[in-house]
């Protein structure tokens, strides 16, 4: 059984086009739209040298056939400025990643999903809403991303070669999705997890889920829920200088241009305390990185888990990638390089992080 759908994502996922293909493969452009049509099935030569040009087993093109995920489904940021060669690469990656959340739920008991819908109110009183549903207080959020996996929310990263791709999410069949770059500073990778936090509670069926109106909720819904009102107000005083501003960014973790702006929202800083502000920090490199930052990017705790007892199960990464009909390389990516560093040099598995509350509960 041939899968011709495999043949058009294992394509987008490399990026290439139909001719770029043919003149990797030596086969006619024609033949290779039939082949991504259903009209006609490659021979095995043929599906030999795509396989090889595409780097996916042979195997991976006799699977079921899948389903491109549509792109109004996904909150791409910047989405009409986004070219669609690195956009539909993403959306190839995320939908194979998506069969590995299913290899997973075969196996084990997830958290399930406690996402309220707010799409009726405005960004700052339904991130104040949600906090308080989750018992969160006005406390800093030590782990974005463990926090929103243990409500449900699975969490996948994104190759590193789609370096115009920000973070996305979406919801599929009732499971809400969120993938991260993994390029991205760990402050700015906090905000990427709540502002798609935002989209998915802000931006279901009610509301129109892309465009810049809905990016500038999710942003204001960010920016609230990762910064309090009453916690800034208590920790940093009226028209702060700047260094005080980056003394105090360590406090919610986040960047310090992200601080200003939300001292600005909170008219904290006055326009022209603001424009200050901003040019100074943008002179000392504030705007392209992080100094005094997050040692290291916050990862996935769930996809830890998992791996971690998978191993103690005597289920290797090899044998994962294999039962999903891909390589090592590209599993790895879909899981922020965990196939490494679930390796020790005696060959034994790493025992699983411990991280703060709340913990994620996975049963075999």
């Amino acid at each position: 059984m041939f899968s011709s759908s495999r043949i058009a994502i294992a394509r987008k996922r490399r990026g290439l086009t139909l001719a770029e293909l043919s003149e990797r493969v030596g086969v006619s452009l024609q033949s290779l739209s039939n082949y991504e049509t259903g009209r006609t099935d490659p021979g095995g030569e043929t599906l030999a040298s795509i396989s090889a040009a595409l780097d996916f087993p042979e195997s991976f093109f006799r699977k079921p056939e899948v389903d491109l995920l549509p792109l109004d489904a996904v909150s791409f940021r910047a989405r009409s400025k986004l070219a669609a060669s690195p956009r539909d690469a993403a959306l190839a990656a995320s939908t194979l990643a998506l069969e590995l959340n299913e290899w997973i739920e075969r196996r084990y008991k997830l958290p399930a999903a406690q996402l309220p819908t707010l799409g009726r109110l405005d960004p700052e009183p339904a991130a104040d809403v949600l906090r308080t549903r989750w018992g969160l207080g006005d406390a800093p959020i030590s782990n974005m991303v463990h926090l929103v996996e243990s409500r449900g929310v699975r969490v996948f990263s994104l190759p590193p070669e789609f370096s115009d791709v920000d973070a996305f999410s979406f919801w599929q069949n009732g499971t809400p999705f969120i993938f991260l770059s993994t390029l991205k500073s760990p402050e700015r990778g906090r905000f990427d997890v709540a502002h798609e936090l935002g989209h998915l509670v802000l931006h279901g069926e009610e509301r129109a889920l892309y465009g810049p109106p809905a990016e500038k909720e999710a942003n204001s819904f960010a920016s609230a829920f990762l910064m309090p009102q009453d916690s800034v107000r208590s920790c940093v005083p009226d028209s702060p200088m700047p260094s005080q501003i980056v003394a105090a960014k360590g406090i919610w973790k986040v960047a310090a241009m992200a601080l200003t702006y939300r001292l600005h929202d909170l008219e904290m800083l006055s326009d022209w305390h603001y424009r200050k502000a901003c040019i100074e920090l943008s002179k000392k490199g504030y705007r392209s990185t992080e100094h005094r930052g997050m040692p290291s990017r916050e990862k996935s705790q769930l996809l830890e888990k998992v791996f971690s007892m998978a191993h103690g199960k005597g289920i290797s990464t090899r044998q994962v990638a294999d039962d999903l009909d891909v390589s090592v390389q590209e599993l790895s990516s879909w899981i922020f390089g965990l196939v490494v560093t679930l390796r020790s040099g005696s060959g034994r598995t790493a025992p699983p992080v411990v991280s703060d509350k709340p913990r994620l509960s996975i049963v075999r």
